[in-house]
């Protein structure tokens, strides 16, 4: 599952700082990136959805991304809006394994 968790192989441009970037899933806007790390097996987005989703922030893993278009600031994703917005909360300790494999559960079936 470490897959998850890395950009795909044709985004190597990942050296970028993300954050503050706006974020598209594939039908439309959905809110800015907050946090961002690109560490292999643990590349991930923070998105803050902002008012969307009653201002929460969820934990997107590197994988979903399918584009980033620095010159624009906007980073791509190969979701809906409607399984980002069913995707789990962000919150202080996302990052132990038990709440990494809850996320990994949900993302799995429609990214990898």
């Amino acid at each position: 599952m470490t897959d998850l968790w890395n950009y795909r192989p044709d985004l190597k441009s990942t050296d970028v700082d993300v954050v503050g970037f706006d974020v598209e899933a594939t039908d439309g806007h959905i809110g800015a990136i907050d946090e961002a790390s690109d560490a292999l097996d643990d590349a991930y987005l923070v998105v803050d959805t902002g008012f969307w989703i009653f201002g929460k922030k969820r934990v997107i893993p590197a994988r979903a991304v399918k584009q980033i278009n620095v010159g624009d600031e906007k980073v791509f994703l190969d979701m809906t809006k409607d399984q980002v917005k069913g995707a789990p909360d962000h919150h202080a300790d996302w990052g132990h394994p038990d709440h990494r494999d809850a996320m990994a559960g949900y993302y799995v079936p429609f990214i990898l």
